[in-house]
């Protein structure tokens, strides 16, 4: 009996007699009684045990589903970018919300200084103030859920479940991990210090960047906001948000939120900063940043690059991409219909890891399309605020609505055909309505096959031969590689698909977007899709400076150089360094007995 086997013999037998449970019990109840520790009891006790409750009062247009008489907002007529302020309006009814300031360069770095004194404030918090802080956020979305999201739908055009799925649940389950993780992942790390300093501690340190600048797109205004602020405040800096043009009205009541929650916990109000505006207003934050995150599009990403470059600041990019949903022969096709649909459509396919390539195969390719044409020909569109039963909402970007007719005119002249919609609904003249759309016989040659969608276009792909060799191919046949998924009623084979695309995650038999409900998990990819992440311990490590320590294990010791290497030189350096190098790394015994006789005689 090997000891390990021993030591579980013995164990059981002291709880069978103490405890009256055998040994796989008590630890069950040992695991499951540290687990909920960590979710509730981390902070049970102290000065930061209580979770703050906090009141923000919403306008009429944050509060009301349905607004009283206002007039339109007429987008080729109005929209004229000037220097001093944006116009904001909802994407589904075009009713006008107002304006907000264009901030200048000057303002911006009035803003980033306010934020870098804050943050020399916050430096110095402790880990249960930060929590305190996430626990506060996370029972303000509890309690006024319905108003969060339906700020989001009127600056997004989305609908409630998109809202509460995509911008509030992922948000509180990243409040969830960090608040119970985090903290693990910022304490120092002590690693191998190595054969030459065995005598010394070796740690790593991570440190706060200071003032993190987030440069975020119009998609998800409330997750696009809260993603970036929980990673930056609970690794100790302070945040500046860039925020869309086509995405700046809701800020007025997050940042009402923020600073209500930084209050009640008392944190510095000036930790978080939005900064409303046009391409001057994002290049100054660049500049002024310490680190920056951009999530957009990959020609605004190089610029980003091209701006931080001249202060040499990092930057993470995430610039989006053309996400392969394979569906090999083996699949009930109308089974995976509905996971297929929600996967397109959810948020109008304005997703930065969404399914934007159907890739099927030959086999079921037919029943393929009859399936999900019949159920996007149910689907429902229109304002999303009036009425819970709306499927479909609009698109936040008048000119995607011209770059989805483009897309869909090619496909066509290139012998694709067109199942579902097509074309603006004109049904809604008023809104940014495109129909869901589904095309079938999509080919690699097509502009829609290389070029990032981003709306509600479902297009089809068909796999000759029923090959996953030639699934692989089409599926890596793009310049994004940001997420990915297969699926295959054989785990395995979905599960070997998956390891053989080119995508920074995937998801075996299920919807790509999942990974990031796994907020353990980095997100991010290569190739155009950008470098960096977010989320993970790798996104909290990646807002902090590593500083790496040694330190003498007993503080007595002091440093000292050996005779033989000493200034002035006596001759015996180099046979010294020989003989230390086979004492402490030769590959045999009779190397390092060597290595002693040769240090001794050099030392002498």
């Amino acid at each position: 009996m090997g000891f390990f086997t021993s030591a579980i013999v013995a164990l059981d037998g002291v709880t069978s007699r103490f405890l009256g449970c055998d040994a796989i019990i008590a630890l069950l109840v040992v695991y499951v009684t540290y687990r909920l520790w960590l979710w509730l009891g981390q902070d049970a006790f102290g000065p930061y045990s209580s979770t703050p409750e906090v009141q923000v009062v919403a306008t009429e247009e944050e509060g009301q589903k349905v607004l009283s008489e206002r007039r339109k907002f007429n987008y080729a007529k109005e929209w004229k970018p000037s220097s001093a302020t944006i116009p904001c309006w909802d994407p589904s009814t075009m009713e006008f919300l107002g304006e907000m300031k264009a901030m200048s360069p000057d303002d911006v770095r009035e803003t980033v200084a306010r934020a870098r004194k804050a943050q020399k404030v916050w430096a110095e918090s402790p880990f249960a103030q930060r929590r305190q802080l996430l626990r506060t956020i996370q029972k303000f979305i509890l309690e006024n859920a319905e108003t969060v999201a339906i700020v989001a739908c009127r600056e997004s055009g989305k609908t409630m479940i998109d809202a509460m799925v995509g911008e509030i649940l992922v948000t509180l389950e990243k409040l969830r991990w960090v608040a119970m993780y985090g903290e693990q992942y910022l304490l120092p790390e002590y690693r191998d210090s190595g054969l030459m300093n065995l005598h010394k501690t070796s740690r790593v340190e991570w440190v706060p960047v200071g003032v993190v600048g987030a440069l975020v797109p119009w998609n998800y205004p409330f997750h696009n906001v809260f993603n970036p602020i929980i990673a930056a405040l609970f690794a100790g800096n302070a945040i500046v948000i860039k925020v869309s043009e086509y995405a700046s009205w809701s800020t007025q009541y997050y940042g009402k939120v923020i600073r209500k929650c930084l209050e009640a916990v008392g944190a510095p109000v000036d930790l978080v900063q939005f900064a409303t505006g046009y391409a001057e207003t994002g290049a100054t934050l660049v500049a002024e940043a310490d680190k920056v995150i951009f999530v957009g599009s990959v020609g605004v990403g190089k610029k980003v690059m091209e701006q931080a470059a001249p202060t040499l600041t990092p930057v993470i990019l995430e610039l989006g991409g053309k996400d392969p949903f394979i569906v090999c022969d083996d699949i009930d096709s109308k089974e995976l219909a509905q996971l297929v649909v929600r996967g397109a459509y959810q948020n109008m396919g304005q997703n930065c890891a969404g399914p934007e390539r159907f890739i099927v195969y030959d086999k079921i390719y037919d029943d393929f399309c009859k399936h999900i044409t019949d159920l996007v020909k149910q689907l429902r569109q229109g304002p999303p605020l009036g009425s819970d039963k709306v499927d479909c909402g609009a698109s936040v970007h008048p000119p995607s609505l011209e770059g989805y007719q483009r897309l869909v005119d090619d496909a066509v002249a290139k012998g694709a055909k067109v199942l579902v919609g097509g074309h603006r609904n004109k049904e809604f003249p008023d809104g940014q309505f495109f129909e869901p759309t589904v095309l079938a016989d999509v080919t690699e040659d097509m502009l829609i096959a290389q070029e990032e969608t981003f709306g509600p276009i479902l297009s089809i792909f068909r796999v000759k031969n029923n090959s996953d060799d030639e699934a692989i191919r089409i599926a890596n046949n793009c310049s994004f590689a940001l997420s990915s998924c297969a699926h295959s009623n054989d785990a395995s084979r979905a599960a070997k698909i998956c390891s053989k695309l080119e995508a920074g995650m995937a998801s075996v038999n299920d919807i790509e977007g999942t990974t990031y409900l796994s907020q353990s998990l980095p997100f991010g990819g290569f190739k155009d899709s950008g470098f960096g992440r977010f989320a993970g311990p790798e996104g909290l490590r990646g807002l902090c400076h590593e500083r790496s320590i040694v330190q003498n294990r007993v503080a007595a010791m002091k440093a000292s150089i050996p005779r033989p290497i000493a200034y002035p030189a006596n001759g015996q350096g180099p046979a010294f360094c020989m003989a230390l190098n086979k004492i402490l790394y030769g590959l045999s015994i009779v190397d390092r007995v060597k290595g002693v006789i040769a240090i001794i005689k050099a030392s002498l």
